[in-house]
């Protein structure tokens, strides 16, 4: 459960932040002064601190100067009634995360808290790999589990890579295809640097509308178009002496690409509708599924902007390329996931081995990961069997291969057959409005997994556009209860 510290000399809204974020399942601790919070900061661990601007004795300023030499890490949001842009600036110069002026609505409350506390996990979760002459055994019981796996040479060489240039402030680009582990390198990057301690964000450019991109990598003025109600702080700058990650990158646009070439040269970037350059210290690591130099040939990636962030390359090998370290990962996911899902350790058969290392896994370790996950939460006892796994076979998969387009639609066609009986059960009412919207939302859902919730590959899995497929999931996000 995260913990959140409330900050502020007014009971009134230290009662309502309590009470709409314990709804929300977080723990939360107030305090009505700045000066006994410190106190509490200082013998407790928080992932987000809230503090009001103007409070008697110590002002939110003073304090969050104060808070930053007792937890540096530990994103804090500046609540003021008094929102002008000197005062922005020099909360982000202090080191604030991001700033909300009172009275503040509940999407803005929960969208900046949201970004906060993702910022919290991908900068205090700590990534770790094997030193490239060992491979330890993976600690699942240390406080954060997250590690990137293998004894393979392929991955030892990515082991010494990452030693090597982690504290190098050089730019990083990573390839490989989806579910390779391109994050947890990054991450693991950032954790072994000299910026470990600033922050690190994290940028989907698959997943964010290219009208709204600009904004968010660089920050808007308030008025500079309609519905620009307050400055906003972009990804970039409010990585300032951090380490900025753009996961998959080769979504981006051609013009957006040139607004960031000039931002990694220049070092300072530009509001939308702001007038004055911002100087900006970020480290850049990129990563993207795509062949860059073939997006670069076919004129869709500036190959100015290749050359500045491939500094450094980092290759993710595929699974079915690094096969022999399919039993290390299925012995660290079986104990992760166990200990995370308390059932007591878990075994794999023979069978079910074999079954998993006859699999080609096109969803690379991700897919295994998922598969891992389903195995421990449904199987019956301690003993993980070849049906649990939920996978093709050998067989299967090469009777699929040899299949042309219409065989295995036709063989879809008849395994839905068999299972549509069943889901018209369900229910006897609206038949034709419920089922469907569970089938559509069980195949998105199902997509999103096997994609790790990249957008833009799950809308092509399941053969519609992005924005359709943002639609659906808002008009999913939408429906109240008495439609379920």
């Amino acid at each position: 459960m995260e913990n959140i510290l409330l900050i502020d000399d007014d009971e009134g809204l230290l009662h309502f932040l309590s009470r709409f974020f314990q709804r929300k399942g977080f723990a939360v601790t107030s305090c009505k002064g700045a000066v006994a919070a410190l106190e509490i900061i200082d013998g407790q661990r928080f992932d987000l601190i809230m503090l009001d601007y103007k409070m008697p004795g110590l002002n939110g300023l003073d304090a969050l100067d104060e808070i930053k030499k007792i937890d540096v890490k530990t994103p804090v949001i500046l609540m003021t009634a008094y929102g002008t842009t000197d005062l922005t600036i020099e909360a982000m110069k202090r080191g604030a995360f991001d700033y909300l002026v009172k009275p503040f609505e509940h999407t803005d409350l929960s969208r900046i808290v949201g970004e906060a506390l993702m910022v919290n996990r991908q900068m205090k979760d700590v990534v770790g790999f094997p030193a490239a002459d060992s491979s330890p055994a993976p600690d699942v019981n240390q406080k954060s589990p997250l590690q990137i796996i293998g004894d393979s040479r392929k991955m030892q060489e990515i082991y010494k890579l990452i030693g090597q240039i982690a504290e190098k402030d050089v730019s990083v680009l990573i390839t490989g295809e989806s579910g390779t582990g391109k994050e947890l390198a990054a991450r693991a990057i950032y954790h072994h640097s000299r910026r470990k301690e600033k922050p690190f964000i994290t940028v989907n450019c698959a997943a964010i509308p290219e009208s709204l991109f600009e904004s968010e990598l660089f920050g808007h003025e308030r008025g500079a178009f309609t519905g620009a109600d307050r400055t906003t702080i972009g990804k970039i700058e409010r990585c300032d002496q951090g380490t900025l990650f753009l996961d998959e990158i080769g979504e981006m646009s051609l013009s957006l690409q040139a607004k960031l070439l000039r931002a990694i040269q220049e070092r300072e970037i530009e509001r939308v509708g702001g007038g004055h350059p911002i100087a900006v210290d970020v480290r850049i690591i990129a990563a993207t599924n795509r062949d860059i130099e073939k997006e670069v040939d076919a004129g869709r990636f500036r190959q100015d902007l290749y050359w500045r962030l491939k500094v450094i390359s980092i290759h993710m090998p595929a699974l079915r390329e690094r096969m022999e370290d399919l039993q290390t990962l299925t012995k660290y996911f079986l104990s992760r996931f166990c200990a995370e899902y308390n059932r007591p350790l878990s075994f794999m058969t023979e069978v079910a081995l074999k079954k998993l290392s006859s699999y080609s896994w096109p969803g690379n370790v991700r897919e295994l990961e998922n598969c891992i996950r389903r195995a421990v939460l449904l199987s019956a006892g301690n003993v993980i069997s070849e049906k649990d796994l939920m996978i093709p076979d050998a067989e299967e998969q090469h009777i699929l291969k040899s299949l042309s387009r219409n065989q295995i639609l036709e063989r879809l066609r008849n395994k839905l057959d068999r299972i549509i009986p069943d889901i018209l059960r369900l229910s006897n009412q609206d038949i034709h409005a419920n089922v469907i919207e569970l089938v559509e939302e069980s195949l998105i859902q199902a997509a999103l997994r096997e994609c790790g919730d990249n957008q833009v590959q799950a809308a092509k899995m399941l053969g519609i556009s992005r924005n359709t497929l943002r639609h659906r999931l808002k008009r999913q996000q939408n429906r109240g209860p008495e439609e379920e």
